[in-house]
């Protein structure tokens, strides 16, 4: 029998899936994804898999749903349990040569959940650090439980030679939502999930892979990256920082750790916070690498039933932000590929508000994460995706934070979208406005909105944030005015307007909203990628 591209690609994808010791085939293993206390994703034919003597059969069954298959030479095997309704505690349960019995497996709605430090970090983080987001965070863990509220969050693992065959970390391990372990969760997954249990009243699980301060490019995989003529450039980059990196070692060892201990000793003396530890030079094991991190920690996950992926990174792209709406949607392209599961929903936070509040229009030069947001508002062009806006969440006492400590209002956006696209429940609004086009009419010019849900609204005053240019591309803040789902700006320092741009800074100044409370996301006119 011929086997077609797709099949062998899943086979692949089995075989680098597989979390067990390679030497032990006897008996019958499974991926420790399927561990007690699983989520198996409902209403879709279920992927299992594991390893066993080769040309051993294989029987699974959960609920009343069965299935065989037959291992291969290498001993893999992998089948797709019939669809299933959601539920649970069950049994799952697997026979070859020997029997192993999974239980407390519930059937629901399963999501991963990605990115770097913003989506790392634990709900427990803020307990301490923060008056107002610390109590609340404390509270929630102090309330938590929910036993089909669960979440498997996967070990930091770098492969730089490709991708590994077993998920990260000795013992992979689905928790519940209990006092004890809820604080380890992701705080954005975590409210995420526990907005979809309170509205759909099913089990919900987590798969939590993130890592702080890594880049877009290591989530994706070197297939990809090297299938995009414009992506190319970033391995000639990693080429030069590896070529350099014995030397840039030594420096770091020699020299900036040195000046960085006089310069404690010397803030020591004076009374002064410490500067904060430089980081060390990129080298060979570093998480930044491309496709590092894809190998470890996205490959072993697949095919993993899943409904679709929350993702909150961008702030360690903003280096290089040019190239980030073809790497971010390269890596969405490449996921979706890889899972064979189609166009699945990937939804996204677009980055929030960061460092010295903006008092002037930037009119040109590095703007930061204004070109990271554009990147990530051009990336909804992408079928079924979707953005939550961070724009206004960053601690107004500490704009020097990039983690808003606000986790809960980010992941309450992100469920919005998902209840609204995924599960076809009324919210109100899921977006904030979204800017569509504009009209010049003599000196002014008339901006309109997607998701206008309401109407559009302006937060503690007259609408700010609008700048506005004419042919000598001098920008100057605009004059505007909310006239139904439009906005009308002007200024009368420009006769005729060319372009206007919406809270483009690293911290804008912008408050306009949907009547819903969402806040519009920050765009520019004066460029080929608007939306």
């Amino acid at each position: 029998m011929k086997i077609t591209f797709a099949q062998k690609q899943f086979l692949l994808i089995a075989a680098g899936a597989l979390s067990f010791a390679p030497t032990v085939l006897a008996d019958v293993h499974l991926s420790n994804l399927f561990s007690d206390g699983a989520v198996l994703q409902h209403g879709m034919d279920v992927p299992i898999w594991g390893t066993a003597d080769a040309g051993e059969t294989i029987a699974v069954s959960l609920n009343g749903k069965q299935a065989k298959t037959t291992a291969d030479n290498s001993g893999r095997w992998i089948l797709r349990l019939p669809a299933l309704k959601a539920g649970g505690p069950f049994d799952l349960t697997v026979s070859g040569k020997n029997t192993v019995v999974v239980h407390n497996v519930a059937v629901g709605e399963v999501w991963i959940a990605s990115g770097q430090s913003n989506m790392e970090y634990p709900l427990e983080t803020f307990s301490p650090i923060d008056p107002v987001y610390g109590p609340k965070a404390k509270a929630e863990i102090a309330v938590a439980n929910d036993p089909l509220l669960r979440m498997f969050t996967v070990t930091k693992k770098i492969s730089p030679d490709g991708t590994i065959d077993k998920i990260p970390g000795p013992d992979g391990a689905w928790k519940a939502a209990t006092p004890l372990d809820a604080g380890k969760f992701s705080a954005v997954a975590y409210y995420y999930a526990s907005e979809l249990r309170r509205k759909l009243n099913v089990p919900v699980g987590i798969i939590h892979t993130s890592w702080g301060g890594t880049p877009a490019e290591a989530w994706t995989s070197r297939t990809a990256l090297e299938a995009n003529a414009s992506l190319k450039p970033v391995f000639a980059t990693w080429d030069k920082k590896l070529a350099d990196f014995p030397g840039e070692q030594k420096k770091y060892a020699e020299q900036t750790l040195r000046e960085w201990q006089q310069a404690v000793g010397k803030a020591k003396t004076e009374g002064k916070p410490a500067p904060a530890k430089p980081r060390a030079p990129d080298g060979p094991s570093s998480p930044r690498r491309p496709a590092t991190i894809f190998n470890a920690m996205v490959n072993p996950l697949i095919p993993y039933g899943i409904k679709g992926v929350i993702w909150y990174q961008g702030e360690s792209n903003s280096g290089n932000s040019s190239t980030y709406k073809t790497l971010f949607s390269a890596m969405i392209k490449d996921w979706r590929s890889r899972w064979s599961q189609g166009e699945f929903p990937f939804f996204f936070v677009q980055l929030a508000n960061f460092q010295a509040v903006q008092k002037q229009p930037v009119e040109s030069g590095w703007a930061g994460f204004a070109f990271i947001r554009e990147a990530q508002l051009m990336t909804l062009g992408l079928t079924n995706t979707g953005m939550a806006s961070a724009i206004d969440l960053a601690d107004p006492e500490n704009p020097e934070d990039v983690h808003p400590h606000n986790k809960r209002e980010v992941g309450r956006r992100l469920s919005l979208i998902a209840l609204a696209k995924v599960y076809n429940e009324k919210v109100a609004s899921y977006s904030g406005p979204i800017y569509s086009g504009f009209k010049i009419a003599g000196n002014k010019a008339r901006l309109s909105f997607d998701h206008a849900d309401g109407g559009l609204m302006a937060k503690n005053g007259d609408v700010k944030g609008f700048a506005i240019a004419g042919k000598d591309g001098k920008f100057v803040w605009a004059d505007a005015k909310i006239e139904g789902n439009e906005v009308v700006v002007s200024s009368q320092q420009v006769a005729e307007p060319t372009a206007i741009r919406y809270d483009w800074a690293m911290n804008p100044i912008g408050n306009l909203y949907n009547k819903e409370g969402l806040p519009a996301s920050p765009f520019r006119t004066d460029t080929e990628t608007s939306h």
